[in-house]
């Protein structure tokens, strides 16, 4: 059903075309509303360790992810994923399709658990999703995210383990 493979240059302008409205939306991620194009290529394509994306039957990017170390150091066997989906796609599975490709890429990669640390609380769509794919809600940080419609709301860190811990 879908295909996801690795980020290549000419994919650049259909992940801008898909990013561009959720950042500008400003109620899911803490990216200024008027983030440029040239700083979410420094995001999502120049500083993870992968980024990805996600094509429907017809060979279109409708989604993309990013995967990278969620801290340096003795903290880099933690990753910390992003994810975008075009919004004339979403509800079709590609988010939960690029979930379960980031957790097997993550073991690959040699990271033993994957983090989110801002998931905005009023984003129910991603915390169901996240849930079902085993994430647990470690933490809620009071009013940390300002929404733009909403204001202050809580956002939560998500958490799972993805290899035995030794």
């Amino acid at each position: 059903m879908f295909t996801i493979r690795k980020y290549e240059e000419k994919d650049w302008a259909m992940v801008w075309e898909i990013m561009e409205p959720v950042f500008r939306a400003g109620v899911t991620y803490a990216y200024s509303p008027d983030i440029t194009a040239a700083e979410t290529r420094k995001v999502w394509i120049d500083a993870p360790k992968a980024t990805f994306v996600c094509e429907d039957e017809a060979n279109k990017v409708i989604g993309t992810y990013y995967i990278k170390p969620n801290q340096p150091g003795l903290g880099a066997h933690v990753c910390n994923c992003g994810y975008g989906v075009d919004e004339n796609a979403r509800g079709r599975g590609a988010a939960s399709a690029m979930c379960r490709h980031s957790q097997e890429t993550a073991v690959q990669s040699g990271f033993r658990a994957m983090q989110f640390n801002l998931v905005v609380s009023t984003n129910k769509g991603a915390i169901r999703l996240w849930k079902k794919h085993g994430f647990a809600v470690i933490g809620v940080l009071p009013e940390a995210f300002f929404h733009k419609e909403r204001g202050f709301v809580d956002a939560l860190v998500m958490y799972k383990q993805l290899c035995n811990a030794s």
